[in-house]
């Protein structure tokens, strides 16, 4: 595995190996659930095969379900190493702390693709969240951020998704990733604000229409998860 595991004391004096989602689980616990663990799931492609970190393209974004099997998570493989040790902040006041990417190089990085502004999000008809690459938007004059195309709310993959443009208040929560040593891609956790529970209540019509109804939308993932390339995923891509 590419994490380390951190040395903790327990009960009996005995140091004992404790892996880095497990320690920020403790140190989150009554912090608000700006942490939460989920199922550790498997990334793979449209043929069902595990993606492999080294065969991701530079600035190609995926879209993949998680941790919930309608809720749209954005995967990016950045060009440059992302920053380390970012703190955030939600609009409630809560601070935490984003370590940076994952897997060589520190590039690889996952959000919730369900913007923090009014909870737009992709669907398999139309997708108005993208993420720009080497293009400029309307919404800053930056290269590299994820946009909403609702309102215009730019985020910074760099920087664990913080806001930089428009009206969103929250940082997008950031999709914990581990590449294993076999070169595999899991999602294990979400940290940042929580929308699911304004997003499971706001688009009832929308989860009967692709997932059979709101209780089917509400089941976790398990096992694996698709991930697509962003054009792939939806019919429509809106421009930003």
């Amino acid at each position: 595995m590419e994490r380390r595991d951190f040395l903790k004391i327990s009960a009996a004096g005995v140091a004992i190996a404790v892996s880095p989602a497990l320690l920020n689980i403790e140190l989150r616990a009554e912090d608000g659930g700006l942490f939460k663990s989920y199922n550790k799931v498997l990334l793979i492609d449209e043929n069902g095969e595990a993606l492999r970190f080294s065969k991701l393209k530079n600035e190609q974004a995926y879209i993949f379900n998680y941790p919930y099997v309608s809720t749209p998570s954005m995967m990016i493989n950045l060009q440059d190493t992302t920053s380390k040790d970012v703190t955030l902040k939600s609009a409630d006041g809560e601070t935490y702390l984003w370590k940076g990417g994952v897997g060589k190089g520190g590039t690889l990085v996952a959000y919730t693709a369900i913007c923090s502004h009014q909870l737009t999000h992709p669907t398999p008809d139309t997708n108005f969240i993208t993420y720009s690459g080497h293009n400029k938007t309307m919404s800053c004059d930056r290269t590299g951020v994820i946009v909403c195309a609702s309102h215009l709310s730019a985020f910074d993959p760099k920087k664990g998704g913080g806001c930089i443009a428009g009206p969103a208040n929250d940082p997008m929560a950031s999709i914990i990733l581990e590449v294993d040593d076999k070169d595999q891609i899991w999602a294990v956790a979400v940290l940042g604000p929580d929308k699911f529970h304004k997003y499971f209540k706001a688009f009832k019509d929308e989860f009967k229409e692709y997932y059979g109804g709101k209780r089917k939308a509400k089941k976790l993932t398990v096992d694996e998860a698709e991930a697509l390339p962003i054009e792939n995923y939806s019919t429509e891509v809106v421009p930003v």
